[in-house]
């Protein structure tokens, strides 16, 4: 099973320009933290998020497509970080979710997100799933 731990933007967040001006405490922590995952083996990827100034949408309105530059303005909706990991059950998925480091600095108010990826699998036989199966292992 494979969750995907989501740190959500704050107005901090979303004004950074470069990585240096994370609170060195903090950083100390995320990185004990993914050190522990990645020795239970659990750890499959995970990275911050540069603020939506540097991204962008795409606009589907029927086969027609926009592209929608960043900034973003409701920052609640955005992602500022992830972390991946393939744990065996949705109470281990929850044990290692409480162990992460707040992401906004200790003794601050944030929230993360705890999500269950789809597998392929979940969707049933059919020839586009196997097609799927191909290309993502292959």
């Amino acid at each position: 099973m494979r969750y995907m731990i989501i740190v959500k933007a704050t107005a901090e967040t979303e004004a950074e320009t470069v990585p240096v001006a994370v609170d060195p405490v903090l950083l100390a922590d995320m990185t004990d933290y993914h050190e522990q995952l990645m020795k239970a083996g659990v750890l499959l990827d995970g990275s911050g998020l540069q603020p939506s100034a540097q991204g962008w949408r795409i606009r589907y309105d029927g086969d027609a497509r926009s592209v929608i530059d960043g900034p973003f303005a409701e920052t609640k909706e955005l992602i500022a970080g992830y972390t991946l990991i393939q744990v065996k059950s949705r109470a281990e998925a929850m044990e290692w979710a409480r162990r992460f480091p707040n992401p906004a600095g200790r003794g601050r108010p944030a929230e993360i997100e705890v999500r269950l990826l789809y597998e392929l699998d979940d969707f049933g036989p059919s020839p586009e799933v196997g097609r799927l199966k191909r290309t993502a292992l292959g």
